[in-house]
Parts: C-alpha cells; sequence; structure tokens
C-alpha cells in the first residue's frame, strides 16, 4: 500500500487567536502521516502574558522563523489563515530556502508595502472606535461565524484574546523581492456580508501564477470544517 511522502505543514494562525485554534487537526495530520507545527504569536494564546504596545507585524514573523530555525524545518508547507496571510507572506520571503510552497485559507494577501489595514480599508473606522473603547493599543475579536457551534463557540470565546493594534498597521516589508515559489488560494464560500476575502479570491482565481480553490466552509475551516480542509491540504501539498 503506497502512502503520500510525509510533509511537513507550518501554520501562521489568524489575529485574536493561537496555536491551540488547530487542535482539530493535529490528529487528521498524524493520521495521515504529516507533521503538523502551530506556533503561537507572543502575545496570543498561552504567549497572552507577553502581550505589550510594541508587537507589530514583524515581531509575528520573527516568531515563525524562530520556529523554522530552531526546529530545523525544510521543505515547508506554509499555510497562512486571515491574519496569518500577512505573517507568512513575511516568513515565505525570509525564509526562501526553506518554504516549498504557501497556501492562503481565507486570507490577507499583501504586496510589499502593505499593512493589513490597507488591505483591509472599509474596516478602519470601525477598528479605531473598538481601539477607543479598550486599552488605546488592542482590538477586541471579531464575532465568529453563525454556523460555528455552540461547544465551538464556547471553546473559541473563553481564549482569544485582544490583538494588538501595531500587528494590523505594520507595513510588509519583502526582503527578497516578490515571491515566486508555488502559492495556493483557499477561498471559504459561506461568506459574512463584509466579504472581506472575496477581493483575493477573484485576484488569485484570474492569475496563472497561483492554485485556486473553495470550500464550503465559513472563515476559520480550521474549527468548523476540519475534514474538508484536511482533504484540500493534501490535495495542493501532493
Amino acid at each position: 500500500m503506497s502512502t503520500a511522502p510525509s510533509k511537513t505543514f507550518l501554520v501562521c494562525h489568524g489575529a485574536w487567536s493561537a496555536g491551540w485554534a488547530w487542535k482539530k487537526m493535529h490528529p487528521l495530520m498524524q493520521a495521515a502521516g504529516h507533521r503538523l507545527l502551530t506556533p503561537t504569536y507572543t502575545g496570543l494564546g498561552e504567549r497572552a502574558h507577553l502581550a505589550n504596545p510594541s508587537i507589530d507585524l514583524d515581531s509575528h514573523i520573527e516568531d515563525v522563523l524562530n520556529v523554522i530555525r530552531y526546529e530545523d524545518l525544510r521543505d515547508i508547507v506554509l499555510v497562512g489563515h486571515s491574519y496569518g496571510g500577512m505573517v507568512a507572506t513575511g516568513v515565505a520571503d525570509r525564509a526562501r530556502d526553506k518554504v516549498k510552497q504557501l497556501i492562503y485559507v481565507d486570507a490577507f494577501v499583501p504586496n510589499d508595502g502593505q499593512s493589513l489595514l490597507d488591505l483591509y480599508e472599509a474596516d478602519r473606522p470601525r477598528i479605531q472606535e473598538l481601539l477607543k473603547s479598550g486599552d488605546g493599543w488592542r482590538v477586541p475579536p471579531n464575532p465568529t461565524p453563525p454556523d460555528t457551534s455552540p461547544a465551538d463557540v464556547e471553546w473559541l470565546t473563553a481564549r482569544r484574546v485582544n490583538m494588538p493594534i501595531k500587528c494590523f498597521e505594520t507595513r510588509l516589508k519583502l526582503q527578497g523581492g516578490p515571491l515566486t515559489l508555488p502559492r495556493s488560494y483557499i477561498y471559504a464560500t459561506r461568506i459574512a456580508p463584509a466579504d472581506t476575502f472575496g477581493p483575493f479570491a477573484r485576484m488569485t482565481k484570474n492569475d496563472p501564477a497561483w492554485s485556486y480553490y473553495e470550500i464550503d466552509a465559513s472563515h476559520s475551516p480550521n474549527v468548523t470544517a476540519p475534514e474538508a480542509l484536511m482533504a484540500l491540504l493534501q490535495e495542493i501539498a501532493a
């Protein structure tokens, strides 16, 4: 019986979230013979005690680069979810010899010099309002999609934490020019009214440099549709 060769998947998770949110994916990856690493960024999840106003996008890129360095990872399938698309783009740029391919899961796709707020201009006023209502340097989480089960809503709500605003304001600086590695986009088709990721779906669908996929799920398929996401990730990585 032939099995697909083992892959190393490294996740750059979304905002307010952390490695814990990928819990359902670990047994699926293990059963398929792959290695899954889901490091948590500084100031979030189990590293929430390290939160401070200076944390920005570059801090989170550095977090993931250090995992690559210290775990001695290579031939990486890098996965960026949501805000993690910002992080993953920076990681792929700075670890070009280690990252084999890049998969965006309903994620932001920045160009050199763009911040998340540049890509999400419509939400800038709301985010500024949220900042004022809190401690002035962190943004509270967005609501979970309506198709999230009550048990998962409870699990997520207890663990998601406010996000340092600098992560959304920092402009990505590509150090090695445009990315040339194989890139895929997975668009979650159960969209919220704002359809934040529609523009990236359209852009990647019409660009021959990209592979484009859709998943019948809301914004966090790692939570609401892990088996479907697993099947897609395996298909793309193969």
